[in-house]
C-alpha cells in the first residue's frame, strides 16, 4: 500500500503491517472545538513506516511530513525539503532543508533525521523498502543539506520519497522508544494527542509548524464503521466530516443542501489476485478463465451503484499513463474453452474478503454467482483486517478481493505488486518480460518511451491475469457546509491543515 497512499497506500493493504492499538487514553476536553472526521475503521498502528491501513494513512497524513509530497495535481512539491539539485548525470540528488523546522516535542529537525528514516527502511527491510531500490547511499552533508545518491536515472525519485506518508522522516528518539506505534512524534500540522481504542484518535494543531497554523485547533477521527451511520451522524451535526458515504445515497445527496458532497475520479483501483503459487491458478489459462467468467460491470454496479468506473487495467482513464485495454469481455462460454484447455475443472474456491471493507463482501457474492456456471463452487471467508493481511502474507488463500490507493506513477500501480522481486507479489506471479519492462520503466528518462514501457508492462500483467482488474472508484466525501479550506484529492490523501470550521453557523 496507498502507501498507500495505502496507498495503499494506501497503498492501501496489499502488504504486511503489524497491528497495536494501544492504551485507552483519557482525552479529557482535548477534543472541545476540534473538527470531527468519520473514518470507516480504526489504524491498526501509528508507525508510518511500518503499517499499509489506509485508516491508519488518513490520520498520519496530518502528523508527519516528507521529504516533498504531491499538490492538488499530483505534481511533487516542496515539502521539508525547500529544493533540491540534481546533477547532470542524474545519479546524485542534493537536498536542502527548511529551517527552523521542529519536532512535535521541539527539537529541531536536521539532515540526520532524514538520514535515519531512510536507513531504517532500508536497513530493516521495511513495507517501502523496494522505493529504495535504485538508491545507493543516503548522507547528511551538514545539518540542512541531505545527499542521495542512485546507482542509475531514476525519474520517479521524487514521487518515491513524497508520494504517500508512508516515506515520511520519523524521529528517531520516537522510534527507540517504542513509542511510534501508538504515541507517534512528527513535524506535521497536527500532533497526537490521545486515543480511545476503539473510538478516535484525537490530534491537536501544531502552531509551530512550517507551514503556518491550522485555522483549527485539533482533528478528532471516529471510527464509524457502518457508512449509514457515518452519514447520519454528519447530518445531525455530531460529525463535520467523512469518507463513508454509502455509494447508494450519492444520488440523493447531489440534491442535499444541508451538506457538501465531493464526488471526484481517483486515482485507485480495485482488483482480484488468485493464488499463482496453487494449481490450478498457477495456469494462466486458468486465471483468464476466471477473468472472462465475471460480470465487472455488476460487480462495479453492486459495490459503488455507478459512481465507479470500470477497467481492465490499473490506471484511470484521465492519467497521463492511461493505456486502453478491453480483452476480457463477460463470457462464461470463454471461461470455458479456457478451463478445457487447461484441463483444469476447479470445483472450490477460497475467496478471502474483509468485513472492514465492505466492497469485498458485495463483489464476492457476485462472483459466487458469476463461476457457478463454470462448476466453481465460491467459499468466501469474510475475516477482520488484520487476519486478512496474516493470511494474504502467508499465502492462505486461493483469490482475495482488496485495493491500492494513493497511486501517482505507474511504478505505483505495477512494480511491487507485479515485479518478481516485488515486496506487494502476494500472489506470487513472475514473468521475464515483465519483470524487463517493469525494471526500464525505473530508469528511463524520455517520458514518451517511458510511457509504452509501462502500456506494454500493464497489457502483459493483464493478459497474464496477474491480477483481474475490476474498476477505479470515485473519492466520496461529504462534510458540513460550516468547513471550508479543505480539497479533496486524487491519490486519496486526507488533509485537514487549511481546513477551517465556522462553529456560529447554522447546519
Amino acid at each position: 500500500m496507498k502507501t498507500l497512499a495505502a496507498v495503499l497506500v494506501f497503498v492501501l493493504a496489499a502488504c504486511s503491517a503489524a497491528c497495536s492499538t494501544g492504551s485507552r487514553v483519557d482525552l479529557g476536553d482535548e477534543s472541545a472545538g476540534n473538527l470531527v472526521a468519520a473514518i470507516a475503521g480504526e489504524p491498526d498502528q501509528l508507525d508510518p513506516h511500518r503499517t499499509s491501513a489506509y485508516f491508519s494513512f488518513e490520520v498520519l497524513e496530518n502528523v508527519f511530513d516528507t521529504l516533498v509530497e504531491p499538490d492538488e495535481n499530483l505534481q511533487m512539491r516542496p515539502a521539508l525539503a525547500r529544493s533540491w539539485d540534481v546533477s547532470d548525470d542524474k545519479l546524485v540528488w542534493t537536498f536542502h532543508l527548511r529551517d527552523g523546522v521542529r519536532w512535535h516535542d521541539g527539537t529541531p529537525l536536521t539532515a540526520d533525521d532524514v538520514v535515519y528514516s531512510y536507513r531504517r527502511i532500508i536497513d530493516e527491510q521495511l513495507t517501502n523498502v523496494d522505493k529504495f531500490s535504485a538508491v545507493s547511499g543516503v548522507t547528511a552533508l551538514d545539518p540542512t543539506t541531505v545527499r542521495i545518491t542512485v546507482r542509475r536515472p531514476t525519474p520517479n525519485l521524487l514521487t518515491n520519497l513524497g508520494g504517500f506518508k508512508g516515506m515520511a522522516i520519523v524521529q528517531r528518539a520516537n522510534v527507540e522508544s517504542g513509542q511510534i506505534a501508538t504515541h507517534p512524534v512528527g513535524t506535521g500540522p497536527f500532533s497526537f494527542a490521545g486515543r480511545r481504542s476503539g473510538d478516535s484518535i484525537t490530534l491537536k494543531a501544531n502552531p509551530h509548524y512550517w507551514g503556518g497554523p491550522p485555522p483549527i485547533s485539533g482533528v478528532t477521527f471516529r471510527f464509524i464503521s457502518e457508512p449509514t451511520t457515518a452519514l447520519s451522524a454528519l447530518q445531525a451535526g455530531e460529525v463535520d466530516w467523512t469518507d463513508s458515504v454509502p455509494p447508494q445515497r450519492v444520488a440523493q445527496l447531489r440534491d442535499d443542501d444541508s451538506l457538501t458532497l465531493a464526488v471526484t475520479p481517483g486515482n485507485d483501483y480495485w482488483y482480484l489476485a488468485l493464488n499463482e503459487a496453487r494449481a490450478p491458478w498457477n495456469d494462466p489459462r486458468v486465471r483468464q478463465a476466471i477473468a472472462y467468467g465475471i460480470d465487472r460491470d455488476a460487480i462495479s454496479t453492486a459495490t459503488s451503484y455507478r459512481t465507479a468506473a470500470t477497467n481492465q487495467l490499473a490506471i484511470p482513464q484521465g492519467s497521463p499513463w492511461f493505456t486502453d485495454y478491453h480483452r476480457y469481455r463477460y463470457s462464461v462460454e470463454e471461461a470455458r474453452k479456457l478451463l478445457a484447455e487447461a484441463g483444469a475443472a476447479p470445483h472450490d474456491l477460497d475467496m478471502l474478503v474483509t468485513s472492514e471493507y465492505p466492497e469485498t463482501v458485495t463483489a464476492a457474492q457476485i462472483i459466487a454467482d458469476n463461476l457457478a456456471p463454470l462448476g466453481i463452487t465460491v467459499n468466501i471467508r469474510t475475516v477482520d483486517f488484520a487476519t486478512w493481511l496474516d493470511e494474504q502474507n502467508t499465502g492462505h488463500f486461493d483469490m482475495l478481493m482488496m485495493g491500492w490507493l494513493g497511486n501517482i506513477d505507474p511504478d505505483d500501480f505495477y512494480y511491487a505488486q507485479h515485479h518478481t522481486n516485488g515486496t506487494s507479489n502476494a500472489q506470487k506471479f513472475s514473468d521475464p518480460e515483465v519483470d524487463r519492462l517493469l525494471d526500464a520503466g525505473r530508469t528511463e528518462t524520455d517520458a514518451a518511451k517511458r510511457k509504452d514501457l509501462y502500456a506494454k508492462a500493464a497489457t502483459r500483467i493483464a493478459d497474464e491475469a496477474s491480477y483481474i482488474y475490476l474498476y477505479n472508484p470515485s473519492v466520496i466525501q461529504a462534510w458540513a457546509n460550516n468547513l471550508s479550506g479543505y480539497q479533496v484529492r486524487r491519490d486519496g490523501a486526507v488533509r485537514f491543515r487549511t481546513a477551517d470550521l465556522d462553529r456560529g453557523e447554522t447546519r
